[in-house]
């Protein structure tokens, strides 16, 4: 394990970041924004690529609102007109996002310093502590985030969570993965997703579920056969067309409830979780100068694979919810597995 400084942030707060490895895998996260950085992944001749897309600075990350690698939180996604109702009080967020809220606005965990807890030859443990009222939400909180390696080949992320009032927790992961290496933008598309997923979350032009389920029967969003992404991306399908691409929340109901695969590196990433939903992101705008390596970012470079509660369903109450008791545990898992 090695820890070393990443920069420092606009208000000259030193940032670090963290190695963490276990066999021939290696990981790096920094403390701003509980963000993974890099994770190091062999193909099928034993070579090592960085598979997820990121900066070489904190002060990158800052400056960059993609969210890259970062842990999103206390709710993931979009919540409908930037409110909700919990009990009796209705409570109101930045609307950051056409008169919604996206990632719990513009002062998302993403873009905080989190405090390391442990820090292992194979682990990560950090914590943030959030007040009564933090992003309109209510309770005070303090969330603990861990990244482990664990052989023969699994990233793992765990969020444990409480909160003194009733409240929402909905966390997850924003990492772009490419399997052929982050400096291939061009290649995410032939990379070929497989999903168990009988329905997805129907969506309209600002992102926001209808609250129609659709069955993935007979639609470009069907990957129950595993096919490149680029296949059927440009299909004349209404919801298609209005996201640019790609970026629905699709159930989870067994595991793996995702797998990726890199044709030509052989690399496979399977994705389990106990979420309810998963966000297939496959970078439709996404437009960044300066990555890591001095790598530019286009659209479809890369693919998200958001475990978390179905868009906006703390205001869907016939959806599984993610409210969290006062004093009650919020726990959540999500393992990337490697071959």
């Amino acid at each position: 394990m090695t820890v070393k400084p990443f920069g420092k942030l606009q208000s000259g707060e030193q940032a670090h970041l963290y190695t963490i490895r276990c066999g021939k895998m290696e990981a790096a996260v920094t403390d701003f924004g509980a963000t993974l950085v890099s994770l190091w992944v062999p193909d099928k001749e034993g070579n090592l690529a960085d598979v997820v897309l990121g900066f070489d600075d904190a002060g990158s990350y800052q400056r960059c609102d993609e969210f890259l690698g970062a842990t999103v939180g206390r709710n993931a996604n979009r919540i409908a007109n930037a409110s909700f109702r919990l009990g009796e009080s209705i409570y109101n967020l930045e609307p950051n996002n056409n008169g919604n809220n996206l990632h719990s606005g513009s002062n998302s965990y993403a873009f905080r310093m989190w405090k390391v807890l442990e820090h292992t030859e194979n682990s990560l443990s950090l914590t943030l502590e959030s007040p009564n009222g933090d992003q309109g939400f209510p309770g005070k909180a303090k969330i603990r985030v861990i990244y482990a390696l664990e052989a023969p080949g699994a990233l793992s992320i765990t969020y444990d969570a409480v909160c003194d009032e009733d409240t929402v927790f909905n966390m997850t992961n924003h990492s772009y993965f490419n399997l052929a290496g982050h400096e291939n933008g061009d290649n995410a598309l032939d990379q070929i997703l497989s999903m168990s997923a009988r329905v997805f979350s129907v969506a309209d032009s600002m992102c926001l579920p209808t609250g129609e389920l659709r069955s993935v029967e007979n639609t470009p969003m069907d990957f129950r056969v595993p096919k490149a992404l680029g296949r059927d991306i440009y299909a004349d399908y209404e919801t298609l067309r209005l996201q640019g691409g790609y970026d629905h929340n699709f159930e989870v109901f067994c595991n793996p409830c995702a797998i990726l695969s890199d044709p030509v590196s052989g690399r496979t990433m399977s994705v389990v979780t106990d979420c309810p939903g998963i966000q297939l992101y496959t970078a439709n705008f996404l437009d960044v100068d300066g990555g890591k390596g001095n790598t530019r970012y286009a659209n479809y470079s890369g693919v998200c694979l958001e475990t978390q509660f179905y868009p906006d369903a703390v205001n869907h109450p016939e959806w599984k919810q993610p409210v969290v008791k006062a004093g009650e545990q919020y726990h959540s898992e999500t393992k990337y597995i490697f071959a």
